[in-house]
C-alpha cells in the first residue's frame, strides 16, 4: 500500500496519474482496477463563474488527506492512493483535484474513491472563494456533500 498527496498551484495530467497508480509496485501485479476522478471548476446555475480561489493550511491540509487516504485503506484492500489538490486561482474547467485508487477488484476502488472524496469534500482544510460577474463570496459547506458523508 502507498499513498501519494499532493497539494499544489500547477495543474496535474491524468494520464500521468493513471501511469503512477497503474506501476506503483505497491499492486503492480496484484491490482485488477484502478478508479480515478478529476473534479473541475463548473459554471454556476445562477451567475457567470469568471475564476474560483483555492486556499488551504499548509501542512495541516496534507495531513487531512494523509489521514482520509488511511482511513479508505483500513476500510478496504487498496493497492495504491493519489489525491492531488490544486490551490490557487482557478477558471472555469480547470481541474481542481484528482482521487486515483488502485484495488484489487473494483468495488473496492470505486467505494473509496467515493469515501475520499465525500471526506475530502467534509474535513479537509480548503476554503473556496467564487468570483462572478456581480461579486466575490467565500463559499459555505454544501447540504448535499454533509449529507453524503453519512452513508460512510
Amino acid at each position: 500500500m502507498s499513498i501519494y498527496i499532493s497539494v499544489q498551484q500547477h495543474d496535474f495530467t491524468v494520464a500521468d496519474e493513471y501511469a503512477a497508480l497503474n506501476n506503483d509496485t505497491a499492486c503492480r501485479t496484484s491490482c485488477g482496477a484502478v478508479v480515478m476522478f478529476s473534479g473541475l471548476v463548473r459554471e454556476l446555475a445562477n451567475t457567470t463563474l469568471t475564476a474560483m480561489t483555492l486556499e488551504h493550511y499548509p501542512g495541516m491540509t496534507e495531513q487531512a488527506l494523509q489521514q482520509i487516504a488511511e482511513q479508505a485503506q483500513q476500510r478496504w484492500q487498496l493497492g495504491t492512493v493519489r489525491i492531488i489538490h490544486r490551490i490557487g486561482r482557478l477558471l472555469p474547467n480547470d481541474q481542481i483535484v484528482f482521487v486515483g485508487v488502485s484495488s484489487p477488484h473494483r468495488l473496492a476502488a470505486f467505494e473509496a474513491a467515493q469515501f475520499i472524496m465525500d471526506y475530502l469534500k467534509n474535513t479537509a482544510p480548503f476554503w473556496k472563494k467564487e468570483h462572478t460577474s456581480e461579486q466575490d463570496y467565500w463559499v459555505e459547506a454544501k447540504a448535499s456533500d454533509q449529507a453524503a458523508i453519512k452513508r460512510w
